[in-house]
């Protein structure tokens, strides 16, 4: 019983310092919860963590990916996942990864970041891709019709 009240602790202070920014101090509680359980939020803060802090980006992406697989219906997962994503500047993947977060359910942390992001409307025609002249040309034509 001690050791669950443990890891509950351990994981809200990790938890609580990796969204204030201190991630040294993040990483230090979240792996000594991660010794005590291999529980999913806490793999995923320690992959953010760890790509954050650490420079560590591909075994950051696989714990959260791994926490993803163990509790999809986490939005948290893939805010952290989505964070290591625009670390490295892979915007595409980092805003498909918060819009699959989103389906798994409201974080208003995914809401804003995607708001910052300045999310692009899905091209007019989905068939063509986003560079297409067709497509260009539809947008802009739908968008000054007020149509988007």
């Amino acid at each position: 019983m001690k050791d669950k009240e443990q890891l509950q602790e351990l994981t809200r202070y990790g938890v609580d310092a990796a969204e204030k920014g201190d991630f040294t101090g993040a990483l230090h509680y979240l792996e000594n919860a991660f010794r005590l359980a291999d529980a999913p939020l806490v793999t995923s803060y320690l992959g953010y963590c760890q790509a954050k802090e650490r420079g560590q980006v591909k075994q950051g992406a696989n714990l959260c990916m791994s926490a993803i697989q163990r509790d999809p219906g986490n939005p948290v997962h893939y805010l952290n996942l989505g964070r290591i994503y625009l670390l490295v500047g892979q915007k595409g993947q980092a805003i498909q990864i918060l819009r699959k977060g989103l389906k798994a359910g409201c974080d208003p942390r995914i809401v804003e970041a995607l708001k910052n992001l300045g999310v692009r409307k899905e091209p007019v025609f989905a068939a063509l891709s986003r560079d297409n002249p067709i497509n260009k040309v539809a947008g802009l034509l739908f968008a000054r019709l007020g149509f988007r």
